[in-house]
């Protein structure tokens, strides 16, 4: 027999609604275990919520191009909402369906401020097409670019990354900043100081490491448009997530799960709490709700 992790007292007396109609997960700590992978507990969870006409949907931090662990695992609808809400894309066929951008002038400025306010600052610019980058920032390993050039360079308009094949702009999707000697709280604040008036700022990395979205751009905000289209409601919603750019979405919600190795400000945030990413805490939830409503 398969051991099932207890839920916390907190998440088993936080009252589920009536009957959920969406189930809205982040991915990196905490559908996915600390191995990337998806467990088939929780494979066989996702697929009882869709059986059961739930609806669920991957809300992430990650581009379109690092979605392919859970492709197999989208349903119905296809769709997942990725980059914290700038782009919504169709797994099914890869395709953005919809794209919310960071304005070039915008990420310009806020660069030019950051270099001023946090000296040793380094970027990166996440485009619809794929990620580039400044020579001193810490490079994904499976994810190395196109192209290094400073940031001015690569958000100018007139510049070498500037431009598709049939002459239109590349959206930026992303602006990431990086500072090695400062604390990830403590370079959010900052930068949110800085630009925060322009711009969305978050953080889901354990490093110094801010995503700079254009201003009112967040995981919520892009899925409250997606329930708008189906006509559910933030009530009938239920939410998973484990960092600062999960707060936004855990706060919308009308229940919401921080994860048992959730950031100190999410814990605070969300309506409840589950296990951990690795005793696969969305899925007991998940088991919960089946069980409570079928």
């Amino acid at each position: 027999m398969i051991s099932r992790p207890a839920l916390p007292t907190d998440a088993t007396e936080s009252p589920l609604p009536a009957r959920p109609r969406l189930i809205a997960t982040d991915l990196d700590g905490t559908l996915l275990r600390d191995d990337k992978s998806v467990s088939d507990r929780t494979i066989a969870a996702l697929a009882a919520a869709e059986d059961a006409g739930i609806t669920v949907f991957f809300v992430t931090g990650r581009p379109p191009r690092w979605m392919d662990v859970v492709r197999d695992h989208v349903h119905g609808h296809g769709l997942a909402i990725c980059g914290n809400g700038a782009v919504v894309v169709d797994l099914h066929t890869g395709v953005a369906v919809e794209v919310r951008p960071l304005p070039r002038a915008v990420a310009l400025d806020v660069v030019r401020e950051l270099r001023v306010a946090a000296p040793g600052t380094s970027f990166a610019v996440e485009f619809a097409d794929g990620i580039t980058y400044e020579p001193e920032y810490p490079r994904f390993p499976l994810d190395p670019g196109s192209l290094l050039a400073p940031a001015e360079k690569l958000l100018d308009e007139d510049g070498v990354a500037a431009g598709r094949a049939d002459g239109t702009l590349t959206p930026v999707v992303k602006l990431l900043a990086h500072h090695r000697d400062l604390t990830p709280d403590g370079f959010l604040t900052l930068a949110r100081t800085v630009g925060g008036d322009r711009a969305t700022f978050t953080r889901s990395s354990p490093s110094a490491l801010v995503e700079v979205s254009g201003f009112g751009v967040s995981k919520a905000s892009t899925l409250a448009l997606c329930c708008a289209e189906r006509g559910i409601s933030a009530d009938e919603v239920v939410a998973f997530g484990d960092m600062p750019n999960d707060l936004e979405m855990l706060t919308w919600a009308g229940t919401s799960y921080a994860m048992g190795n959730a950031h100190p400000d999410v814990i605070a945030a969300a309506s409840a709490r589950t296990v951990t990413n690795e005793e696969d805490g969305v899925a007991v939830v998940i088991e919960q709700i089946i069980a409570r409503h079928g």
